[in-house]
């Protein structure tokens, strides 16, 4: 009697609005868009309050007809597909949410790919047919060309005078009337008639070819008329095998009562959807884990924010065995440790359970197998952990993350704001698996690494709104290194006699270039003990500090060779520290007598694009001083490039390429080499 229902569509497309219309119709809130107890639906997060757009995993709970729904409306922008991802997780069907006066984008059809790679059920729902620009057959052919075969509507929208009147339903034929906000039935009019006859034929061929009864097809060949009943439980097993994709028609509050009827009746229940991959803590598979309330406890956090004044709230699925207030669990996870995200293995307390709508926080007393809560004060559990019996630690595997590719540079705006940055920030990436905190040891910068150019700009608002934190953005620092493009001798002195104890240190250096990679070499062929043994690590010592702090522009030297091949010493004046600086200094003079090539790391860099967009961008590596080094298609409609670019080039190349490609366009990008960076480049860098 539950259901989970991830809602699916880009920004504008009508997600939010057809989950008020529906918690409207439940009687969930009184009106569309205003919860009884005060507060909008929509008031989730400030930011999208201000920002007038979603950029949060939110959860709509509602019943109809004694079936619980959970609806999970996800966020419509590329920046934030980390949030679709854990909807998907947390969910057993889809809502695709396509807007009749908008169309589709390329970033739908991802979207639509995305739910395909995770054999997700889905529908989609056609929005905004109220609008005087809505055209529904236009709408429903391009869905049936974007999302491909076992595409179908179920009802047709009816209008008169540019007003939605109601729907026909092509399996039941019967008009469907929405007139002064009631919903009544009635026959079908001549004009009705004949929408029927023109698309009932394909709709029914589409579900019996999914029947699980092979005689159904050639009995309607054969002229019979199928049982409404028989053609809705096939339509019913075809949708939750995910060959069948039903399309329904809303607007203006017509059609609710029509999607809430395919949730319940046709979207598959908890029990019927398979249980992500479980393993011990140690990795062992568990295989008899089921949905089942009475079952080892088995959850997963899916959302984490932060209330300034409730504190953490985790938003959970349950998979198997119950969750009640007050009792123990064990949080385990994730495997995130390169982006900040810390592994665990400690056992909490699981504090107040709530059902969430809006700001409003509806105390439960259990949330059993196939539901989802909000869980109250898990202070270490983040997006991603598993929730177990302490008695029996579990995990379940990680739904993947993509990578997050833009890097921000950040500083705090004064030192108040600095004293807290850190802890505010960490709060930040337990809730945010797709962001990458960033210390860098190299360029001394603190790095946010975000989805795009959106995320960026919430995630400093949240610092400011939610934590009090004032930051600001500096340029991002590409961390370059220094060679020597010759060879040459160098000298390094130190003598100083000062009256007392001096220093006293000689020694003469070659120094040679490496190959790129090849990294540091040290020689000593000191002979006949010119420079005392124990002095000898002494100058590799001051040569390998000065080579760190670099001797053109501050960048650390690599790709050398130093053989130590004479020098001095003194009995008194000579020490550890004296041949130290002699070996920085003998650096500092070979630099002066060879030229000093700057170095910038270069990447091999993987966009994956639909086939319009492959010249574009490959003309874009170009102008990036990029090597493109050749294409391969992927799939259908779709080819990989591969270059290699430098990183100087791509700091901002998330943005670049979701506009070049209108959102449709992804890439990777790994550290390849080191290269001698362009003359005109390296004098600004030095300079």
């Amino acid at each position: 009697m539950i259901r989970n229902v991830v809602l699916v569509g880009h920004s504008g497309s009508g997600k939010t609005t057809l989950v008020e219309t529906l918690l409207a119709a439940t009687r969930t809130v009184q009106r569309a868009g205003r919860v009884e107890d005060g507060g909008t639906v929509s008031d989730f997060d400030e930011v999208e309050v201000r920002q007038q757009r979603s950029v949060n995993l939110t959860l709509a709970p509602l019943v109809h007809n004694g079936v619980k729904i959970n609806l999970l409306d996800t966020p419509g922008y590329a920046d934030f597909v980390g949030d679709l991802r854990a909807g998907l997780r947390a969910a057993d069907a889809a809502l695709f949410v396509v807007s009749a006066s908008e169309g589709i984008d390329g970033l739908t059809r991802m979207l639509w790919e995305e739910c395909a790679a995770v054999g997700m059920p889905r529908a989609v729902v056609i929005t905004k047919l109220d609008h005087q620009r809505a055209e529904f057959d236009e709408v429903l052919a391009a869905c049936q060309d974007a999302f491909g075969d076992g595409v179908a509507p179920l009802y047709l929208p009816v209008t008169e005078g540019g007003e939605l009147k109601g729907l026909v339903g092509l399996l039941t034929q019967r008009f469907y009337g929405y007139g002064g906000g009631t919903r009544s039935e009635s026959d079908p009019g001549p004009a009705q008639r004949d929408g029927i006859d023109a698309y009932r034929p394909s709709l029914i061929e589409g579900i019996i070819q999914e029947s699980e009864d092979e005689s159904l097809m050639d009995r309607y060949l054969s002229g019979e008329e199928i049982g409404t009943e028989t053609l809705i439980g096939d339509l019913e097993k075809a949708v939750a095998r995910g060959g069948f994709y039903p399309v329904l028609a809303t607007g203006g509050g017509v059609g609710a009562f029509e999607v809430l009827e395919l949730i319940t009746q046709g979207f598959p229940s908890p029990l019927e959807h398979p249980l992500p991959e479980i393993t011990t803590i140690d990795g062992k598979p568990v295989t008899d884990i089921a949905c089942d309330p009475d079952g080892p406890l088995v959850a997963e956090v899916v959302k984490t924010t932060s209330d300034p004044y409730v504190g953490r709230i985790s938003l959970v699925r349950v998979f198997s065995g119950t969750l009640r207030p007050d009792m123990t669990v064990h949080v385990s996870g994730h495997g995130l440790a390169e982006r900040g995200h810390e592994d665990h293995d400690v056992d909490e307390r699981i504090g107040t359970l709530s059902s969430p709508l809006g700001k409003l926080q509806r105390t439960t007393g259990k949330c059993v197998a196939g539901d989802i809560a909000a869980v109250a004060k898990l202070s270490r559990a983040e997006t991603g952990d598993t929730l177990s019996d302490k008695e029996q630690p579990l995990l379940m595997t990680a739904w993947s993350m993509p990578d997050p590719l833009l890097p921000v540079a950040i500083q705090a705006r004064s030192k108040a704001d600095d004293d807290k940055l850190g802890q505010a920030l960490q709060r930040l990436v337990a809730e945010d698996p797709t962001l990458r905190l960033e210390n860098n040891p190299e360029t001394r910068q603190l790095v946010l690494w975000c989805m795009g150019e959106a995320h960026a700009d919430v995630l400093l608002d949240r610092l400011s709104r939610r934590h009090g934190v004032e930051v600001e953005k500096i340029g991002l620092r590409v961390p370059l290194r220094e060679t020597f493009g010759g060879s040459c001798q160098a000298l390094g002195r130190n003598v100083k006699q000062t009256g007392g104890h001096g220093q006293y240190a000689i020694c003469h250096l070659e120094i040679e270039p490496l190959p790129s990679g090849g990294g540091f070499e040290f020689v000593d062929k000191i002979v006949g003990g010119v420079v005392p043994r124990q002095f000898i690590p002494s100058v590799e010592k001051g040569v390998r500090t000065q080579m760190q702090r670099g001797v053109l522009a501050g960048y650390p030297l690599v790709d050398v060779r130093v053989t130590l091949y004479d020098g001095k010493a003194h009995s008194v004046d000579s020490s550890d520290m004296a041949f130290q600086i002699a070996g920085a200094l003998a650096l500092k003079e070979a630099a002066a007598k060879v030229p000093t090539l700057l170095l910038e790391p270069v990447d091999e860099v993987t966009v994956l694009v639909p086939d319009d967009h492959v010249g574009s961008v490959m003309s874009d590596l170009s102008s990036r001083r990029g090597r493109v080094l050749g294409t391969e298609p992927v799939g259908t409609g779709r080819t990989l490039v591969r270059a290699e670019v430098p990183e100087l080039e791509i700091t901002r190349y998330a943005i670049d390429l979701r506009s070049m490609s209108h959102g449709t366009g992804t890439f990777r990008r790994v550290f390849l080499r080191y290269e001698p960076l362009p003359a005109h480049l390296a004098d600004k860098v030095a300079s």
